[in-house]
């Protein structure tokens, strides 16, 4: 109570409101980047989104693979290994080639073949099989959307009419296709489940194929194979035996000629009487003779001819050689070195230099040399070839002498020589067909196709398509990407404000205190407002402590404090009585004074409701000592509201208000106001004002930091000192897993301080 009555005095014209100095404009604090610590505190806050998304995604991704047509692939793997052939007759129908990517490239292409297909589909009856025939699937497949509805409605009236059942019957069955349409049709659809590639740098061969069923899928892999190799050694067949065709028919043909010949020569000697020698006839053996020798003389002059012209032009070889080139060669072998000699020295001792006249002159003289060597070589190639053409030309004469001879005593005996002649070409030929024929039957390597089968294909133990794990993997990815991404989102789009540092940076103010919840759990059956005093232990009452420590421990501690907040429900009330409990509970003298004329809570919190307040003392309609009231759980001092007034705002900006401060200072270490949300009601920027100090409360979590933002400006604007804020009805256990610095407090370390 206070020391002495205090007297209202009624308001003069002579006296003014006192003002207070107005606190700088708070700017505030941009906010640091994105760090790697803000990043972990967001996951850690918002885990229980990443958690969801990670489990929500997997879950949906097993249950639509399972939902899925498994697809099982079976593998088989063939080598290409080309043979090589022998026989020269078959190079033009069987050829090796390299072994080239192109190669390589066009066995994938014999393997997927359309062929191989066909056969395929005949032998394991795929036109039946939904997987590769469409019209099966046509005639499978559900009716359209609106045949369903139709069909869905006919079954709700069946019992009611059977005409509607009959307008909505089924469409006829799709068609067949023809039996080779068909075959081509599912071949071609096969073709496309069989994929072929080739092993990296080599010759092997791996055919997959993918169907829904196991089993089948193993016998069309391991059937490709097996007929890409019998259509490779069935090809070798069939171009071996059209090579013994064309080699018997050949055969066959010479052996007719060649009788032909020998009749034709039988005939024409018993007809001319021709008298043989040992193969022919004397006059024939010596024209033959004659053009044998006549060849090897004209054989020799070519041969002399052309060594006499590669003399000529400075070549040299074994012919120079033989007639004494040799010499030729050691001068030529000197005057390179003597050439080599003088471009040295002049080189190293310039061209008028003795030394190099001396290697010039034994240069000329190795010149001189090879000139005289040349010489004779060619002379003596010179003599030879004269020689050979002597011969050439005498067994030239010799010869037309002795055809004309012949051709004078019979013309026969050339036309037998002839016919024998062509007799021996078509014996030789013979020889070599029938030679060329019995390789080609006895080449055992053309019966070796040029691929073999290095692992047949199994049944696959588990299907191809969906792999479940890779999928769940997948999405357990996706959904903590798309978690990050929800929780990325939601960081940016929550405005509101939900620690110390946050205000600090959103208004630039001190985050005072941290003013924890207060649960209907923990409170039992008291009220939040008196549970400073029931629990003067407890985080809450530690709160309200640190807050007023802070408002002491200022630069300039405030006497008159008022307590605002931006918008009803931020808690202002409750910290006020509260903080005014705990500050006369530390030995303070206080007194909370309601200035929340039209919705006052005072009277309600210390149930007094309707009981003069200072709405009558500013009117002048009750006095100071008779509205000041004793707390009964503490030694605080309270005026409530009072009576209702509209015109609130005139009285706290009259004299009497102002003089109600100064007086309440004298008596009083700490005078808190509990004023109006600031950003609607006009009183509460007029009671700051007339204040020391201004706090501004704010709901942790709840209010958006742009009406913060609205009602601090609206306070600056009225000059008041708003010296910080303070978070109310903060969740401990959720700001204890925020990861923010100032979540510290909640931790269960600091446990053995607090008593709930």
């Amino acid at each position: 109570m206070l020391d002495r009555p205090v007297e209202s005095r009624p308001p003069s014209n002579e006296r003014k409101p006192q003002l207070r100095t107005p606190a700088p404009v708070a700017t505030p604090i941009e906010p640091e980047g994105l760090t790697v610590t803000a990043l972990l505190a967001a996951l850690r806050r918002r885990r229980l989104v990443l958690v969801l998304c990670a489990l929500l995604f997997p879950i949906a991704a097993f249950i639509a693979a399972k939902q899925l047509t498994p697809r099982y692939t079976a593998t088989a793997t063939v080598m290409f290994e080309p043979t090589d052939y022998s026989a020269r007759e078959l190079q033009s129908i069987l050829r090796d080639e390299t072994t080239t990517d192109a190669v390589l490239a066009s066995q994938v292409d014999v393997i997927r073949s359309l062929s191989i297909a066909r056969r395929i589909v005949r032998q394991y009856d795929l036109t039946d099989r939904e997987e590769f025939s469409w019209w099966v699937r046509e005639a499978k497949r559900p009716e359209q959307w609106l045949y369903r509805w139709q069909d869905g409605i006919a079954r709700r009236v069946a019992t009611l009419s059977t005409d509607l059942a009959d307008l909505i019957a089924p469409e006829a069955p799709v068609p067949r296709p023809g039996r080779e349409r068909a075959e081509i049709s599912a071949a071609e659809a096969l073709r496309d489940k069989i994929l072929v590639s080739v092993v990296r740098n080599s010759r092997v061969l791996t055919v997959q194929v993918t169907t829904e069923d196991a089993q089948l899928s193993t016998d069309i892999a391991n059937m490709a194979a097996d007929l890409y190799i019998s259509d490779q050694l069935e090809a070798k067949f069939n171009a071996v035996r059209r090579a013994n065709e064309w080699l018997d028919g050949r055969v066959a043909q010479l052996r007719q000629e060649l009788q032909t010949t020998e009749s034709r020569i039988a005939d024409l000697r018993s007809r001319s009487g021709l008298t043989r020698g040992v193969s022919a006839g004397l006059g024939t053996e010596q024209v033959s003779k004659l053009n044998s020798d006549l060849i090897e003389s004209r054989n020799l002059l070519a041969t002399a001819e052309a060594r006499l012209a590669a003399a000529r032009r400075g070549g040299g070889g074994a012919d120079l050689t033989a007639l004494g080139a040799s010499n030729l060669t050691g001068a030529r072998a000197a005057r390179d070195d003597a050439r080599r000699e003088v471009e040295r020295l002049q080189a190293t001792l310039g061209s008028n230099h003795p030394d190099v006249r001396a290697a010039r002159s034994r240069l000329a003289e190795a010149e001189r040399s090879v000139s005289g060597e040349t010489g004779r070589v060619v002379q003596a190639l010179d003599a030879e070839a004269r020689a050979a053409r002597a011969r050439v030309s005498s067994l030239e004469e010799a010869l037309k002498t002795q055809e004309g001879l012949l051709n004078q005593s019979s013309g026969a005996e050339i036309q037998v020589g002839a016919l024998e002649r062509d007799a021996d070409a078509a014996r030789s030929l013979l020889r070599a067909v029938l030679e060329r024929s019995q390789q080609t039957v006895s080449q055992t390597a053309i019966e070796k196709p040029d691929a073999r089968v290095l692992s047949p294909a199994t049944i696959p133990g588990r299907p191809s398509f969906p792999k479940i794990p890779l999928f769940v993997a997948a999405a357990t990815i996706l959904g903590v990407l798309f978690g990050l991404l929800v929780i990325w989102f939601l960081e940016q789009a929550d405005s509101t404000i939900r620690s110390g540092e946050e205000v600090r940076a959103a208004l630039g103010l001190p985050c005072l205190a941290l003013v924890p919840m207060l649960k209907r759990g923990l409170l039992g059956r008291h009220k939040v407002e008196d549970y400073v005093v029931r629990k003067p232990l407890s985080p809450f009452s530690e709160s309200m402590r640190t807050l007023r420590a802070a408002l002491w421990l200022g630069s300039e501690p405030p006497r008159v404090v008022v307590i605002t907040a931006a918008r009803p429900g931020e808690g202002k009330t409750t910290t006020s009585v509260a903080l005014a409990r705990s500050a006369a509970m530390n030995g303070e003298r206080v007194l909370l004074i309601d200035c929340d004329v039209r919705q006052p809570a005072l009277g309600r919190v210390f149930r007094c409701e309707g009981a003069p307040g200072v709405t009558d003392l500013l009117l002048g309609q009750a006095l100071l000592e008779r509205i000041i009231r004793r707390d009964h759980l503490s030694s605080l001092d309270y005026i409530p509201a009072g009576a209702a007034e509209i015109h609130s705002l005139g009285l706290f900006m009259s004299e009497a208000m102002a003089g109600l401060l100064d007086r309440v200072r004298r008596d009083y270490d700490l005078i808190i106001l509990d004023a109006p949300p600031a950003l609607a009601m006009a009183d509460a920027r007029v009671v700051a004002r007339l204040a020391d100090a201004t706090l501004l409360c704010v709901r942790w979590r709840d209010t958006p930091r742009s009406v913060v933002r609205n009602s601090l400006g609206l306070l600056e604007e009225a000059h008041a000192r708003v010296i910080g804020a303070a978070l109310t009805q903060v969740d401990a256990k959720v700001h204890g897993r925020s990861g923010y610095a100032d979540a510290e407090v909640y931790h269960p370390r600091y446990g053995g301080y607090f008593r709930e």
